[in-house]
């Protein structure tokens, strides 16, 4: 309705502009024909229309009016309106439709009387009574009259109607006393009154459990099993029992589900599912193996294979993948192109996510991986604008847009680029303000760009907000260390964050690294050299070759420089540190 009535109104603002100017028009043809000549002498002849005058009927009796006004009003989510508007459309029409959606507004905005009227107009113009039971038990259930609600509930019910029950279910979902709702169901939807239909039976299992009537639920799925022995009854009842706890009882409902429908992938999948909730990670991979694949089935095995850390697992889905069906392969393009990646095929990765639609939900993920597999190549430029690109797209998804500035920032990073790792954070701020992650990102730009006192303000919010966070006492108690200052607050900050996670290598750094500016070098030698095996970074390698070279040590020194050297051929870091150490 609501499209037509706006191409009705627009047509109607054509021809009335075009009237107007075609009368215009006519208007001064007339005034400069007057200019030209005399008046005729003869008298034009009457026309038989010339003073017919058409009653035009004013808004309040237009039915037409009114519902253009009402749907207008719905536009701006203006439900009092609306319902004024259908109310006076419902007496100027004998569309029972208009009454039913008068009748449904006035309930909405809990009109008692407005509602009654609607009600009793529409049963005039001929409402099923299935329809009128539904009607009328929504609102004896807004006035909190359960007697009623019953009474209209049951005649819906027994109506005969296709759909009653579906029906009577979203009477009950939209009550406003969820706890009447929850007794109505549990009252009428009994297996004696349920109807022939395993559909019916599930659905109200499944309402008594979102009632929090989980008793009720569990009774209805198992008499639905008795009864229709069907694979989705047992599927049902197998997920009640994995809810309560009893792994056996589901796994052998799901075992029946599947004998009697050996081929059903949904099935196998949310079998599977259940196995992997129980931590049945290989079962779950074997049940998935057999039979039919789809690109769900493809998506878990995945999944379970990388919690695995199985490479061979990956190695062979890919393979497997690839000779896919069509239909599959397109549908498991992200898939592949993350399967590839695993697997160090990037090139294989970019063109994967390259066949990404985008319709497909994983559209950004893709593009996104792409830019980061650009920047591995070496394609700084091409990767920054398809990153650009992306943030340009999502100006209406801030957690999309996020996202896009984030990978920009920290590629920026990387580069050692910390002015625009700087901006591009910030950016990143202003539509998410506060964010954990992203304060983290821009502190790290601005400690590493020399701007300190930024970075320990950003580090410092952070604590703010996440008071104790090991992650960020670790970044602020390694800034002030490495700034040589405040090493009272460095020691601290970095001994909490050491107590926590005493097996970390960059806390490790950290400590070592303060404790070479306390002044402690055998201590801090000790620490780096740990540190620096248990993780070859380059900048822990540049500390630890800085320690050594103090020690006098220097051909052990020279040697963990040659390492970093061979790492990160171009860090900076490592070219500062011997600038000064070798002026």
């Amino acid at each position: 309705m609501e499209s037509s009535v706006r191409s009705g109104s627009a047509k109607f603002k054509q021809v009335r502009h075009f009237t107007a100017v075609a009368l215009l028009a006519l208007g001064l043809g007339a005034c400069a024909a007057a200019a030209r000549r005399p008046a005729p002498q003869a008298t034009a002849t009457p026309q038989p229309l010339a003073r017919l005058v058409v009653a035009t009927p004013d808004a309040d009796h237009d039915a037409m009016a009114q519902l253009m006004a009402g749907e207008m009003a719905l536009n701006h989510s203006d439900l009092k309106a609306a319902s004024e508007h259908y109310g006076k459309a419902m007496a100027l029409s004998g569309d029972p439709k208009v009454a039913e959606r008068a009748a449904g507004l006035a309930i909405a905005i809990h009109d008692s009387a407005a509602a009654q009227r609607a009600l009793d107009r529409w049963q005039v113009l001929g409402a099923k009574p299935a329809e009128m039971a539904k009607a009328r038990a929504e609102l004896a259930l807004d006035h909190g009259d359960a007697d009623a609600a019953r009474q209209q509930l049951e005649l819906l019910t027994a109506s005969g109607a296709k759909d009653a029950w579906r029906q009577f279910g979203r009477v009950l979902v939209g009550a406003r006393d969820q706890a009447q709702a929850g007794r109505l169901l549990e009252a009428l939807a009994t297996p004696q009154r349920l109807p022939g239909d395993a559909q019916a039976w599930l659905a109200m299992s499944e309402l008594g459990d979102k009632f929090g009537r989980h008793g009720y639920a569990v009774r209805i799925a198992d008499a639905a099993v008795q009864r229709f022995k069907s694979a989705e009854t047992y599927v049902w009842a197998a997920q009640m029992k994995f809810t309560d706890g009893d792994r056996d009882g589901a796994r052998a409902l799901l075992q029946k589900a599947l004998a009697r429908q050996p081929k059903n992938a949904r099935l196998r999948l949310a079998y599977a599912g259940m196995l992997s909730e129980a931590g049945d990670y290989a079962g779950a991979s074997r049940l998935l193996e057999r039979g039919p694949q789809d690109a769900e089935t493809y998506a878990l095995r995945a999944g379970l294979a990388a919690h695995n850390k199985d490479g061979k697992a990956l190695a062979a889905l890919y393979r497997n993948l690839q000779n896919a069906s069509p239909e599959v392969r397109e549908k498991s393009a992200y898939l592949l192109g993350q399967l590839a990646e695993m697997q160090h095929r990037d090139a294989e990765a970019l063109g994967w996510y390259g066949q990404v639609g985008d319709s497909d939900p994983h559209a950004f993920d893709a593009d996104l991986r792409s830019a980061v597999i650009l920047h591995t190549q070496g394609k700084l430029a091409q990767s920054h604008r398809l990153l650009e690109q992306l943030q340009m797209d999502s100006l209406d998804q801030p957690a999309q847009l996020r996202q896009a500035w984030q990978a920009d920032a920290e590629l920026y990073l990387a580069e050692q680029q910390y002015a625009k790792a700087q901006t591009a954070f910030s950016r990143a701020l202003q539509v998410m303000p506060n964010d954990p992650g992203l304060l983290y990102g821009r502190g790290l730009a601005y400690a590493d760009g020399g701007l300190i006192d930024l970075a320990v303000k950003d580090f410092q919010q952070l604590l703010k907000i996440k008071p104790g966070d090991v992650d960020a006492s670790n970044a602020l108690g390694y800034t002030l260390a490495d700034a040589n200052r405040d090493l009272p607050t460095a020691e601290r900050l970095i001994g909490a964050a050491r107590a926590a996670k005493p097996n970390d290598p960059a806390v490790a750094d950290s400590w070592g690294w303060l404790q070479y500016r306390l002044g402690h070098l055998e201590e801090a030698a000790q620490t780096l050299r740990g540190a620096w095996a248990a993780r070859q970074d380059a900048d822990v390698g540049v500390h630890l070759g800085e320690v050594l070279w103090k020690l006098g040590r220097r051909q052990d020194a020279r040697k963990v420089f040659d390492d970093v050297r061979k790492l990160e051929p171009n860090s900076r870091s490592l070219q500062e540190t011997l600038k000064r150490l070798q002026p």
